[in-house]
């Protein structure tokens, strides 16, 4: 009798393999049990909502209001808002298909320069406008935190969301202007992901859809956004305890759009930066330590935020530094750590660690960019990232205090409250370096005196205010940093010519040229240095090349007009001139430039409503209007004029020339004492001006008043031993005062230092004759 066949048992029973019918019927099951749950886990808002809604946005407000009430623009925040695509109604083409023309700009990133267009478009170059922009996005941003953490069901999404509105790590990516890209790619990435949680949850097409394009978007604003397809599987692992092939298969779409634009992205960018990318030669192993160092850096600035500078010092990163590695041996073994107690300690504390340092992974190193010159580490590279620090630190803690009897609760809820106001506090105060670019550029040095281009640009901020002398004393440091940076050479060279040292500026300019042939308008300032030693042939060489290298820079074109000028080529000039008027009408000095070449045609009229203008942009320019209306023999209207712009300007330079010119106009109006006392005023408030000296001179010369003629040019020569006229005009006075000897012995000196002095010539021989007829 054969064996009795068993009975076949199923999959179901006690030690049996489940079939792969079964395991799939399982799967759908627990997927269907998940989406049930997360369902009913989606919160829902009841009144005190909005009470919350609101403080979030009034923490937002208060701690940046000085951003907003007296923010400026600052660094590079200039050239992104007088780019000529963002000024021109046009300019939105070329933002989008033609990005290299913004200036500045190494990356596409159409969409905030969208938004800077559309600003311009509504309230021009006040900066006001912008920074409220930037805050309301911050605002939106807490708010997107808030909602979706309280989505996810995190801990405490709240009191995480009040912290991330008013930490002050983030204040660099809210209250300056160019890092919009910051909070505009954060908007679109917190949307993306809240769009994606409410697709899982509910799957339908148009959230799936939703949820990409807010992703793309968010990549067209800053490329940092590359990373929401793994900050995405990584709340999936959160929730599920795993990650399936669903999840993996819904993604590439996200990673295919995200390779796309970045890697477009990069191209642009690296062929912008080619030169300084070149010179980031970092090896794997550096990088890696640098990467590993920068996760601790700010973690330990979200935890402890002081002495947030703009520019970090430049770590010195060396292999065989025991603390190098330690910091990486630091970061392995905590998330080994976190791996290892998941069990007891939840997926939470290991997923948001791992979001820190997936959102930071663009910027850790691995991949070059530019700010790596300057530094490893900025605030505004972790806007996003250090969500997830605050998550965990801020969930374990409310976790914690759940445990707590009710005073213990309360006593927590008093700690959190003084904790948000010291960090608003702190974003208050932080906020405030954005007021203009000295102040800027003055907290950036104190923080790090080494900071590469910190002095150039606070130089340069303290020459447009005029402040010469202690921009000069920054500028000189500049160049101690870096002889070989070709802006640093340029910068001294330009205020060195503004002080009136153009001897010594012309071996800067030079050396910028040598270092940087296009150095930005280094040949613009050599003209000018030329121009003022009187070379006219090597200014004109430079001012051709000035406009040949920006053709439309409106002061480009006044320098080749005012050379060509000074050449007596006034047709020439006359068509550059209105060049740079076409370019800028609003330009004072191109106007008065114009004014003083028909004025030199003989085209009064046309000189005069120039000139006129010109003093309406600037009365500085009131002296060419002057010198119109004299030619003109209009002397009192120009004595008016003059007075009028002294008085406004009383402690400016140029008050000395006005008096000079007040007194030339009285003189040739038959005035001379008013004459002489205008002269007077000038040397008093200049007491090296030549000029009111010299013509002071020659007019008590004419008033037979040799005792002070004589004095004055004595003064004249103490201030300019080689002043030939100067001496010529003492020759006259002393022989009118019976001391030929002398007349003759001043009139030789005269002749020694220019030959060419035919009236000096003349009157030694007079003086020599009338000797001669007393000895006879």
């Amino acid at each position: 009798m054969g064996k009795r066949r068993p009975t076949k048992k199923t999959s179901r029973s006690t030690g049996s393999k489940p079939s792969r019918q079964d395991r799939r019927r399982t799967a759908r099951s627990d997927a269907k049990a998940q989406q049930t749950v997360d369902t009913v886990a989606v919160p829902s808002y009841v009144r005190p909502d909005a009470l919350a809604f609101l403080a979030l946005g009034l923490l937002v407000g208060v701690s940046y209001l000085p951003a907003m009430l007296w923010g400026g623009f600052v660094w590079d925040d200039h050239s992104c808002v007088t780019t000529e695509p963002v000024r021109k109604v046009s300019g939105l083409w070329q933002i989008w298909f033609s990005p290299s023309v913004i200036e500045g700009e190494g990356h596409y990133w159409p969409l905030v320069y969208t938004t800077f267009w559309l600003e311009h478009k509504l309230w021009g170059f006040n900066p006001a406008g912008y920074h409220i922009v930037n805050v309301l996005l911050h605002g939106a941003n807490t708010l997107l935190v808030w909602h979706l953490l309280r989505r996810l069901a995190v801990p405490g999404a709240w009191v995480v969301a009040a912290v991330f509105a008013v930490h002050p790590l983030n204040v660099e990516s809210v209250a300056w202007i160019i890092e919009r890209k910051d909070v505009l790619s954060g908007l679109f990435y917190l949307a993306a992901a809240l769009a994606w949680t409410r697709f899982v949850e509910q799957p339908r097409p148009q959230r799936y859809a939703a949820a990409l394009a807010l992703y793309a978007a968010g990549l067209l604003s800053k490329s940092i956004a590359i990373t929401l397809p793994a900050a995405l599987l990584l709340g999936h692992w959160w929730k599920q305890g795993r990650v399936t092939s669903t999840d993996l298969v819904r993604l590439v779409p996200f990673c295919a759009v995200g390779l796309a634009i970045t890697v477009g992205d990069l191209s642009f960018y690296r062929a912008a930066d080619a030169k300084v990318l070149g010179d980031l030669d970092y090896s794997l192993t550096e990088r890696t330590l640098i990467a590993s160092r920068a996760l601790w850096f700010y973690a330990g600035k979200l935890l402890w935020p002081s002495n947030l500078a703009v520019i970090y010092p430049l770590w010195n990163i060396r292999v065989a530094d025991p603390l190098a590695w330690g910091y990486l041996i630091a970061a392995i073994a905590l998330a080994v750590a976190l791996w290892h107690f998941r069990r007891v300690l939840g997926r939470g504390p290991l997923a948001g660690t791992l979001f820190f340092a997936v959102t930071l992974s663009p910027v850790l190193g691995f991949v070059n960019y530019g700010y790596m010159q300057y530094a490893f580490v900025a605030d505004r590279f972790q806007y996003l990232a250090g969500i997830g620090v605050m998550a965990v630190v801020i969930g374990a803690a409310t976790a914690g205090v759940r445990h707590l009897p009710s005073w213990g609760q309360k006593g927590a809820l008093g700690v959190a409250g003084v904790v948000l106001v010291a960090l608003g506090l702190l974003t208050w105060r932080q906020a405030s370096i954005y007021r203009d670019d000295e102040t800027f550029y003055r907290h950036i040095i104190t923080l790090n005196p080494q900071a590469r281009g910190a002095h150039l640009n606070l130089g340069s901020a303290l020459y447009k205010q005029a402040r010469h002398e202690e921009a000069l004393d920054i500028a000189r440091i500049a160049v101690e940093q870096d002889p070989d940076y070709a802006l640093a050479q340029a910068n001294l060279g330009a205020i060195l010519n503004a002080l009136g040292h153009s001897e010594e500026a012309e071996p800067h300019l030079r050396r910028a040229i040598a270092l940087n042939p296009q150095a930005r308008r280094a040949y613009l300032n050599l003209s000018a240095v030329l121009y003022k030693q009187g070379r006219y042939a090597e200014a004109l060489d430079a001012a051709r090349i000035a406009v040949k290298q920006d053709p439309e820079y409106a002061k480009a074109h006044l320098n080749l007009s005012a050379v060509l000028y000074k050449q007596a080529r006034y047709a020439e000039a006359l068509d550059v001139a209105r060049v740079a008027i076409e370019q800028d009408p609003e330009y004072a000095k191109a106007q008065a430039n114009l004014g003083a070449i028909l004025n030199a045609l003989g085209r009064t009229e046309e000189a005069e409503t120039h000139l006129r203008r010109a003093i309406a942009l600037d009365p500085q320019d009131v002296d060419l209007f002057a010198q119109v209306l004299m030619r003109q023999g209009r002397y009192q209207e120009a004595i008016d004029a003059l007075a009028q712009a002294a008085a406004l300007a009383s402690a400016s330079p140029q008050t000395a020339e006005l008096h000079f010119i007040m007194g030339q106009a009285a003189q040739q109006n038959g005035q001379p004492e008013a004459a002489a006392e205008y002269y007077m005023r000038a040397f008093e408030l200049d007491p090296r001006h030549a000029k009111a000296l010299g013509w002071l001179g020659r007019l008590r010369n004419e008033q037979q008043r040799y005792d002070e003629a004589l004095e004055l040019f004595q003064r004249l020569i103490d201030i300019d031993p080689s002043d030939a006229a100067a001496l010529g005009n003492m020759g006259i006075a002393l022989f009118y005062l019976n001391r030929s000897d002398e007349a003759l012995q001043r009139f030789d000196q005269a002749l020694a230092l220019d030959p060419t002095l035919k009236n000096v010539r003349a009157n030694r021989e007079a003086v020599l004759k009338a000797m001669e007829g007393a000895t006879q």
